[in-house]
């Protein structure tokens, strides 16, 4: 009778403590809710991102020679591809010669202004020697004495512009000399940054186009993570913040901190008119969805086997005031 008595009166007891672990258990997990879902900015619309340098030739022509193939990691300054050397090696021989001419036209130049300066010289002493002689020298003679000083004069003005036309033809020659050295050692393309060679489908016999890019490559030092985060999050986004990083089908995680944010978006709502006004679009007052707001996260730490491949899909995590905000940052939290 007793044991009935003490088990009906701890029943009642045993659930109210059964109440109350289910409620601070249901708190604490509201707690980390809000937490997960409001304190801390997060979003899963986030990307890897990398920036790709385009290679294209400064010369056109013909590609002799390919040492780079899809996906091959290169570095700064290492040979890709050649384009058709031998005939800018041919045009920088003309150039050559051409300079080579130049410089013969204006020895020749100089050595008639000696000339002509040494006539010239001689022509103004017989002259002057008649004019002192007075009447012993026909008239006719100190006039043709006279004449022949000025043609002398003309011819030697004449022979200084050719020296100036021939340093000119030099600086020309010259000038078509050093292209095509620049042409001959450009005809050898080579990686401008160090990175992977992306969508390399070149091969010998294919005709490239000065300024046209035949491949690119992924620069391995601009490697960084853009998240698209609502612009209701922004006020606890800083620069300097620590982010935590979840790629999609990975269980490992990066860290990493904000590098900026970007300080502007396209208006998508607004376009140019014909008048030259602005042309908005209606909305729907009790219909606001929030804008994304694109942040730039750098990659602090990462597993060295995990493929950071461009374009893969990541959830963004950012602790706010976790990190020292750079308070030099321009507009949008941008480094200047």
């Amino acid at each position: 009778m007793f044991v009935k008595s003490t088990a009906a009166l701890l029943a009642p007891i045993g659930r109210v403590v059964l109440t109350l672990a289910l409620i601070v258990v249901a708190v604490v997990a509201a707690r980390w809710l809000w937490s997960y879902y409001q304190v801390d900015p997060w979003t899963r619309d986030g990307r890897i991102r990398i920036d790709v340098a385009s290679v294209a030739p400064d010369v056109s022509g013909m590609v002799t020679q390919v040492f780079v193939v899809d996906n091959m990691s290169v570095h700064k300054g290492q040979p890709l591809f050649v384009i058709d050397r031998e005939r800018y090696e041919e045009s920088l021989q003309q150039a050559q010669a051409s300079l080579q001419v130049a410089e013969a036209g204006l020895e020749k130049a100089q050595a008639d202004v000696v000339a002509q300066t040494t006539l010239l010289a001689q022509a103004r002493r017989e002259d002057a020697r008649n004019r002192k002689l007075g009447g012993l020298v026909p008239t006719e003679t100190v006039e043709q004495g006279t004449a022949r000083v000025r043609q002398l004069e003309a011819a030697l003005a004449q022979a200084n512009a050719s020296v100036s036309q021939a340093r000119a033809a030099i600086a020309q020659a010259t000038a078509a000399r050093n292209t095509d050295r620049l042409n001959l050692e450009r005809t050898t393309v080579v990686a401008p940054v160090d990175g992977i060679a992306a969508n390399v489908s070149l091969r010998p016999g294919d005709y490239l186009t000065a300024g046209h890019a035949a491949f690119g490559i992924a620069d391995a030092s601009s490697l960084h993570i853009d998240g698209y985060f609502e612009e209701t999050k922004l006020e606890k986004i800083h620069v300097g913040d620590r982010v935590s990083v979840q790629l999609m089908g990975s269980e490992r995680r990066l860290e990493g901190h904000v590098q900026s944010i970007s300080p502007g978006i396209d208006d998508r709502e607004r376009s140019q008119s014909s008048n030259l006004l602005a042309n908005i679009n209606p909305t729907f007052n009790w219909v606001r969805l929030a804008q994304r707001i694109p942040v730039r996260v750098h990659i602090d730490h990462a597993p060295p086997d995990m493929r950071l491949i461009a374009g893969r899909t990541a959830t963004v995590i950012i602790h706010p005031n976790s990190g020292a905000v750079d308070g030099s940052a321009g507009p949008g939290g941008q480094h200047p």
